[in-house]
């Protein structure tokens, strides 16, 4: 059995070499290509962690994968990463297992972060140019990446956290990108001054009021994947002119998008899907006054999308079985 590992993974471009396998993970949503069974969820809530088992097939694709994909909230007290997991590739022509991608979280990470970039890409004005991130966490550095590297602009970012401690030492592992970045600990005034805000957390309460939101904004709001989590007052996502959903089904029963259907405040009709944005069927942002939202709770394609473009470039995809990477 092959299996590659997270050093080998991480040395490959990913962020680039997988966005337009990401594009069309989303599209396959949209269009009947992909199997998507429902997500397997473990809660640990002793240990502030949870667990996702993510799997899917896309039509015509030479795997499908199953994921493990875990989440240690605590664990950066620790000195210790918060995500972990690992891809299971599968022929989907004879079953055999092509490849475990024992990536530790690291695919996970990347797809997200290519995920949360495109879609804010997709929905932002054409003038944005100063982006908030929320969080401090592995996710918030990702996103940052992720738009650094795939943006057709220059952009002006702003971390916050809850501590500048935590901030600055964003900052400070990005240091080897170019960027124009700061920190603060003042999350109303960078929600006020974005023209774009990716929220990246595990909050369990509404960290972003309607009434900081001016027209014209758009949010990403990644943080929200398990029941319970929320990092949106439920009165902004009903004032937003336009809901985008990555999986409409995830998203109103745990996503951003949950706490204010379970308060009758949108309905499914309202969530537009993200795929069929990208692929012209749907529009996004309709006016540069329209506030939008993009809850993405993360789908299985993603992942095949990924697994798919690390096997391709390592030249696994069709390597006869019992051959090593």
């Amino acid at each position: 059995m092959i299996v590659v590992g997270r050093e080998k993974l991480a040395s490959l471009p990913l962020l680039t070499l997988a966005a337009p396998a990401i594009r069309d993970a989303y599209i396959a949503v949209t269009d009947g290509r992909a199997n998507l069974p429902p997500v397997g969820y473990l809660p640990l809530s002793d240990r502030n962690a949870d667990c996702h088992i993510k799997y899917g097939y896309i039509e015509g694709d030479p795997i499908f994968v199953v994921k493990i994909a875990s989440g240690f909230y605590d664990n950066p007290a620790k000195g210790l990463p918060s995500s972990n997991g690992m891809m299971v590739a599968v022929s989907s022509q004879t079953g055999d297992v092509m490849a475990v991608l024992d990536d530790k979280g690291l695919l996970t990470d990347l797809r997200t972060g290519i995920g949360g970039a495109l879609a804010t890409m997709a929905l932002w004005r054409k003038d944005a140019r100063r982006i908030g991130i929320v969080g401090t966490g592995t996710q918030a550095r990702i996103q940052i990446r992720a738009l650094a590297a795939l943006s057709d602009r220059p952009l002006r970012f702003t971390v916050w956290g809850r501590s500048m401690e935590r901030a600055n030492a964003v900052l400070a592992d990005l240091e080897d990108l170019d960027l124009s970045i700061a920190a603060t600990t003042d999350l109303e005034t960078l929600c006020r001054q974005s023209d774009a805000i990716v929220t990246t957390t595990p909050s369990k309460e509404p960290l972003i009021r309607s009434d900081w939101i001016a027209p014209g904004a758009h949010i990403t709001a990644m943080g929200a994947d398990a029941p319970g989590k929320q990092e949106l007052d439920i009165a902004l996502v009903a004032r937003a002119d336009r809901l985008v959903a990555d999986l409409a089904e995830q998203c109103l029963d745990h996503g951003e998008f949950s706490a204010a259907a379970r308060a009758g405040l949108i309905q499914e009709e309202r969530c537009v899907a993200l795929g069929a944005t990208f692929s012209g069927a749907a529009e996004g942002r309709r006016s540069d006054r329209d506030i939008t939202i993009a809850d993405l709770t993360g789908i299985a394609t993603q992942d095949i999308a990924i697994a798919r473009t690390v096997l391709d470039e390592l030249g696994l995809l069709g390597r006869p079985q019992g051959t090593t990477a």
